[in-house]
């Protein structure tokens, strides 16, 4: 039985004892959550941004951790340096089974610190400068063509997804990086496996396994024969000078070629199923090219496919929108809920191709900010582009209904997209 309130002077229950009670925590939302359009960030981010932007959540693994929502909230903790990216912690906010053994026995250098990170990452960065992807531009555009002429002699309907997306995505990256022209399937089922997050941790390192011993194969060569192309130009500088192992090499290779096609795999599919179902965005790009790069960059916005990739653990005691994140609990940087918040972004939900300060943060923010991004807006140009030149008559196969999405990966997108023309 609840007891009354204590009564007053005069005899009667104080009211105001009830209203200074205490009130219950609210118990952590399960997360993650489903995107109901895959066109948008889920419903429930715009709920949390208001009333509990920096919330409590319950991952796939049981573990608890926070998740924050708001543009500036989402800056202002991908660039403190007391978060920590380290796999390691106790407390990572891993969302599958498998990630965090396998990455603590991997180390990716994406979930690493400084000066450990700093140290991969300026082994990368001369690689993916705005100048040197510039000069890509004429073999992108090469590959893409050839690529699309396959698709055009094979005729449709066809599976998107695979004969150009990851066909585009997976050719640019292993061509940089100096890797033949190898199955493509192969690598997109490296990936599937490696950021799914019902993967356990023995499946990961199997999967991840395979992608290693063809690039141990790949490094054997250019140890011998160095050539022109990104495995030689690491191998030469950094591994024989003993400034890497050899696992450490592989660990490197690995996550570029994984984040490398993945993201852009994703961003090619979506971006098309966009446009297919908004003709008018569709027209306008068709009658003015010059927009596509701005397009890009709104795209990326909108979709923001590697929403929940930012992976933390607060090192000390962060405040974040007036609530403290304690020091050693996991937090998440969602990036589609920063990227439609509307204290940042005009009417976020809208597509447009001439939005202005488009400071988006889908390649994430900070120290941790791709290193490939410059790179993926070309391929993300010359693929787009292309394809809305020389196939206008592309349209779905099948019912809207019968386009598969991938939830629960790390990297949001579409398994399968049945197109003809």
């Amino acid at each position: 039985m609840t007891n009354p309130a204590p009564p007053t002077a005069s005899g009667t229950p104080d009211e105001t004892a009830v209203d200074a009670a205490p009130a219950l925590a609210a118990p952590p939302r399960d997360f993650p959550v489903r995107r109901g359009c895959p066109f948008t960030a889920p419903a429930e981010y715009a709920a949390m941004r208001t009333d509990d932007p920096v919330a409590r959540v319950t991952l796939p693994t049981k573990r608890e951790a926070w998740v924050v929502t708001r543009y500036d909230d989402v800056r202002e903790l991908l660039s403190d340096p007391r978060v920590s990216a380290d796999i390691r912690r106790p407390d990572f906010p891993a969302l599958g089974e498998g990630e965090q053994e396998a990455g603590a026995r991997f180390r990716p250098f994406i979930r690493t610190d400084a000066p450990e990170h700093t140290r991969y990452r300026r082994m990368l960065l001369p690689a993916f400068t705005v100048r040197r992807v510039r000069a890509m531009r004429p073999a992108v555009q090469a590959r893409v063509d050839e690529i699309l002429d396959g698709m055009l002699d094979a005729g449709g309907p066809v599976d998107f997804v695979t004969v150009y997306a990851n066909a585009v995505s997976t050719s640019v990256i292993c061509e940089l990086l100096g890797i033949p022209r190898h199955d493509l399937e192969f690598f997109r089922d490296v990936t599937r496996i490696s950021g799914s997050r019902d993967s356990t941790a023995e499946q990961v390192s199997e999967a991840l396994g395979g992608l290693f011993g063809l690039l141990a194969e790949l490094i054997a060569e250019r140890r011998e024969e160095p050539r022109d192309d990104l495995i030689s130009k690491l191998v030469t500088e950094h591994l024989v000078p003993g400034g890497v192992t050899m696992d450490q090499l592989l660990s490197t290779l690995g996550i570029t070629v994984n984040a490398g096609r993945e993201t852009t795999t994703s961003m090619i599919a979506l971006s098309t199923l966009l446009l297919l179902d908004r003709p008018a965005l569709l027209e306008e790009l068709r009658h003015n090219p010059s927009l596509m790069p701005a397009a890009v960059d709104e795209l990326l916005r909108v979709l923001s496919v590697a929403d929940s990739i930012p992976l933390r653990v607060a090192a000390e005691d962060i405040e974040l929108s007036g609530r403290t994140v304690p020091a050693d609990d996991g937090v998440i940087a969602l990036l589609a809920g920063a990227n439609h918040d509307p204290e940042q972004f005009d009417d976020p939900e809208r597509v447009d191709f001439h939005r202005t300060d488009n400071h988006h943060v889908a390649f994430g923010y900070g120290v941790h900010q791709c290193v490939g991004q410059h790179l993926a807006r070309l391929e993300l140009e010359v693929a787009l582009e292309t394809l809305i030149r020389r196939l206008p008559t592309l349209r779905l196969a099948g019912d809207r209904d019968q386009v598969v999405v991938k939830h629960d990966s790390a990297t949001f997108g579409l398994e399968e997209l049945m197109v003809t023309w």
